[in-house]
């Protein structure tokens, strides 16, 4: 069954959190799937992972690249997994339950993430609409948040 992580950010570099969390599923040996919701962001975030860091380099592609079967880290909009990933991270309002939806017949996701910034009251809201929608299908819900010495899993959320 695939595990449901919800990661609440309170401002900070939104890319820099999904550049650690693409990192850390990479050296699993997962493909991901980056849902960023938005044309505009997929661009930015596509952009940032060139960029990023120096010492690191994340092999990753959109869907206009094309070969989306190919790409390790697939960034895009929609819920289809046209990469066979093994993670789905959703950001920015991207909603994860049609992605859950799309996999679960074939092949479930291992981690569906989804990365919100609690300081924006619309992302918050949204976060929330989706873990009690999620919540109510009976679907095992962990929720994360960063605090200074970095993200903890908070118990009884």
């Amino acid at each position: 069954m695939t595990e449901i992580w919800f990661y609440h950010l309170e401002g900070g570099d939104r890319f820099a959190a999904v550049a650690a969390l693409l990192e850390k599923a990479r050296r699993r040996g997962w493909r991901v799937a980056v849902d960023c919701g938005e044309t505009e962001r997929i661009a930015a975030l596509d952009d940032y992972l060139w960029t990023f860091s120096q010492d690191a380099f994340l092999a990753h592609g959109t869907d206009s690249d094309g070969d989306a079967d190919l790409q390790p880290i697939l960034i895009r909009s929609g819920p289809e997994n046209r990469n066979a990933a093994a993670m789905r991270l959703a950001i920015a309002r991207a909603a994860l339950a049609p992605a859950l939806d799309a996999a679960a017949g074939d092949a479930p996701y291992e981690r569906a993430i989804l990365l919100f910034d609690g300081t924006d009251e619309a992302e918050l809201a949204d976060a929330r609409a989706q873990w009690r929608g999620l919540k109510e299908r009976g679907l095992p819900l962990a929720y994360w948040r960063r605090d200074g010495a970095g993200w903890r899993r908070v118990e009884g959320a």
